[in-house]
């Protein structure tokens, strides 16, 4: 809410030009009411009030008060500006997520899955004004959180993903597929999927280029992220006695090509992200890509303020002629 003075009539202002031709009229007019008499002593005139020194006083007043008249002709007015917002072109976005095995590789820190949830998370914080949706997949996909508009229920859906969920795969198609289901009936003006993967396709029974051309005849637009160092990176190999898993090194594999197409084919973007300054940049770079149409309302309300002026003048009117009639009477 914000709240500042303006005016009304603004074009009254020049009146204050008056203001210095009364001062000068003043001053003639006081030169010619001042006569001159010779004698050869002041001495029986002689008074010692200072009241005529005071006379000048009259006329301020009522120079004031023309003053106070002339803002009073202008209007002055408090504006009270309220903002309300509203979406004109809302997305819907679903960010179909990896959780295989792989993605607890630590080529990226603390791994790959906690990168992701990081960045992720920053993301829909910036997205205010959209319905987001995820979609976890490895062997299989299914809808962690549907779409929606409370940013505190996918930030939470988006904690809770882990490995370990499904069966561990990598199933592209499944997960692309799940997501545009999440999307198809969707009324929004546009519609995006955010498709990340480390890896291959290797699992499910849905291809990953079937599962594009659905994108593409729902008019959804699917942005691809290969995740993963360029050579060998400190991966999952196998499982220790307590089920925890043994780390070694595995050389990176991701079907950049598959994600090319993808992208193409639905009208979006093929990314590599090769480490956490790299994955930020990406969200980053699809956070302006997709721009939000917002359209802002102001409302005014105006609340005249002429009446203390009025009042103001008034007061000094009323003063004036108290004093013209009282104090200064001897002297008018």
């Amino acid at each position: 809410m914000l709240e500042n003075i303006s005016f009304a009539n603004p074009d009254f202002f020049w009146l204050f030009l008056l203001l210095p031709l009364a001062i000068v009229w003043y001053i003639f007019k006081q030169k010619e009411q001042t006569a001159s008499l010779r004698i050869s002593s002041v001495k029986g005139f002689s008074y010692n009030s200072i009241l005529p020194k005071f006379k000048p006083a009259l006329f301020i007043l009522r120079l004031l008060a023309l003053a106070a008249i002339i803002v009073a002709l202008a209007r002055p007015q408090t504006e009270d500006i309220s903002t309300r917002s509203k979406t004109t072109k809302g997305i819907d976005i679903v960010m179909a997520i990896d959780v295989s095995s792989s993605m607890l590789a630590r080529d990226l820190k603390p791994n790959r899955l906690s990168a992701l949830k990081d960045v992720a998370a920053d993301f829909i914080k910036n997205r205010p004004n959209d319905r987001i949706g995820i979609v976890a997949y490895a062997g299989e996909g299914y809808t962690k959180t549907p779409i929606t508009t409370d940013k505190a229920i996918v930030l939470n859906s988006l904690s809770e993903i882990s490995y370990g969920q499904l069966d561990d795969g990598t199933a592209i198609g499944m997960g692309l597929a799940t997501s545009v289901n999440r999307l198809k009936d969707s009324k929004a003006k546009s519609k995006i999927i955010i498709l990340l993967t480390d890896g291959v396709n290797n699992s499910g029974f849905i291809e990953p280029q079937t599962a594009s051309d659905l994108a593409l005849e729902f008019g959804i637009k699917t942005y691809t992220i290969g995740l993963g160092t360029n050579g060998n990176a400190l991966s999952p190999v196998s499982y220790n006695a307590d089920g925890s898993f043994r780390f070694g090194m595995r050389q990176v594999e991701i079907d950049e090509e598959l994600l090319k197409s993808i992208a193409s084919t639905t009208g979006g973007r093929y990314f590599r992200a090769t480490d956490n300054e790299s994955l930020e940049e990406i969200y980053d770079e699809i956070n302006k890509l997709e721009k939000t149409e917002v359209e802002e309302f102001k409302y005014y309300r105006y609340e005249e303020k002429f009446r203390i002026w009025i009042l103001l003048a008034g007061g000094l009117l009323l003063l004036e002629w108290i004093l013209r009639n009282t104090l200064f009477r001897s002297f008018v």
